[in-house]
């Protein structure tokens, strides 16, 4: 088993949007599955869902919600993020709905996409969606927010880094 240092992970991950023509296992999946489902939440409520999609034709119809992000498609697993935002406003009113259950899933997010790099899969974070077409594909319930879909496969190559602002411009002390 491969194993990747959290900070290689992080600096090493990219947005990958072309995929190698390679099924993705069921254990890898459950893998990235394992992985979000240990990110930290907001009073420990765990307000995510997540959808496994291998079918063509709802990859097709998610393509279509993501504006005609075709790469969609050709991957060979798709995970769709839902926020359970009632299951934050339970305990945090608003806050809670408008703001910890999106923040609690985007964290969940996140372990999927270092969790893939560690395992040798490319992924991408897509939040361009139309909501209720991804609700209406995939029959989503309302009490379930569509908030990210995650193409997942063996990518095809391996990009360059972004280029990214200082820590000096993005970092300050006592105030803004």
């Amino acid at each position: 088993m491969q194993t990747v240092d959290v900070v290689e992970a992080i600096k090493g991950r990219r947005s990958v949007r072309a995929f190698r023509n390679e099924d993705v296992s069921e254990e890898a999946v459950a893998r990235l599955i394992d992985a979000a489902h240990w990110a930290p939440s907001a009073g420990n409520i765990q307000p995510w869902e997540f959808i496994i999609v291998r079918k063509t034709e709802l990859k097709r119809r998610l393509v279509e919600a993501a504006f005609g992000q075709s790469f969609v498609e050709e991957a060979p697993v798709v995970i769709v993020v839902c926020a359970r935002e009632d299951l934050s406003s339970k305990r945090y009113g608003l806050r809670g709905r408008d703001l910890y259950c999106l923040q609690d899933t985007a964290a969940a997010v996140q372990n999927v996409h270092l969790a893939a790099f560690s395992l040798g899969l490319g992924t991408c974070w897509i939040g361009a969606f139309r909501e209720d077409d991804v609700r209406e594909a995939l029959g989503v319930p309302r009490e379930a927010r569509p908030v990210a879909l995650i193409p997942v496969g063996y990518p095809v190559g391996v990009s360059s880094a972004p280029k990214r602002r200082s820590v000096g411009e993005i970092t300050h002390r006592e105030s803004f």
